[in-house]
């Protein structure tokens, strides 16, 4: 999966570049290691530059799966807890397209199997 990291009123720092990457590579398992053209973008950033405390961090990842794009965004008091809340948000959303893939599947072969087995009807 190719990832890309934008960061808005933010400065990246290696602490934080490394707990993404561990974060983003826990997402890997829910999509085929086959598919070269999904592609994951995460924007980092502070939701206004005045603010000192409060939910001022915000974390938005996109992954786009062919056609279809999955969205997750979360805003929290801390950059790593934004990543946390978005990564499970993304993983809920990866989880009911995997589900959907595979229940239109057997949907799918079970017609087939019954069109095999009686025929048309």
């Amino acid at each position: 999966m190719h990832h890309s990291v934008k960061t808005t009123d933010f400065q990246m720092t290696p602490e934080v570049s490394e707990y993404l990457s561990a974060k983003l590579v826990s997402l890997e398992k829910y999509i085929s290691k086959d598919d070269e053209s999904v592609k994951c973008e995460v924007e980092i950033g502070r939701t206004t530059e005045h603010h000192q405390s409060g939910p001022i961090f915000r974390v938005e990842i996109n992954v786009s799966i062919g056609k279809k794009l999955l969205r997750a965004e979360a805003t929290e008091e801390s950059i790593n807890a934004a990543i946390d809340s978005a990564k499970d948000e993304m993983v809920k959303r990866l989880r009911r397209h995997k589900g959907r893939q595979f229940a239109l599947l057997r949907k799918g072969g079970e017609k087939i199997k019954n069109f095999l087995r009686f025929g048309r009807r």
